[in-house]
């Protein structure tokens, strides 16, 4: 998972990713979307191919790279087994500061005074 996590910190090897993620793109074109030299393109593919985020397809002379989401699963599974707890914990978070619940009788809650406004309901 180290060599995922390293691979996906850089900010354009995200995008080249996300470029990759819908389908097969030649390097030269995934190129062609950043400010980036040639050679900085393909040693950031050659990164997320080491990683296994990448295929890579030679058609020619051309490379063909490709999004590999099995190269995401272990950390997908690491990142899924925190998700609930961290869900569970920010709902804990949020009912315990939650404002009262408003009356069930079909009226809307008085909102005249709430934290921005003064007493008369005029915004401060």
């Amino acid at each position: 998972m180290d060599p995922v996590l390293r691979a996906i910190a850089e900010p354009n090897r995200r995008a080249i990713l996300q470029l990759v993620a819908t389908g097969e793109m030649a390097a030269g074109e995934i190129a062609r979307h950043f400010d980036v030299t040639r050679p900085a393109i393909s040693q950031h593919l050659t990164v997320l191919k080491e990683a296994g985020l990448v295929a890579e397809r030679r058609d020619g002379t051309r490379r063909l790279y490709r999004l590999r989401p099995d190269g995401l699963a272990e950390l997908r599974g690491f990142l899924g087994e925190l998700w609930p707890e961290a869900l569970e914990r920010f709902k804990a978070a949020a009912e315990a500061g939650a404002p009262a619940a408003p009356r069930m009788t079909g009226e809307p809650p008085d909102t005249t005074h709430g934290a921005d406004e003064g007493r008369h309901g005029h915004r401060r």
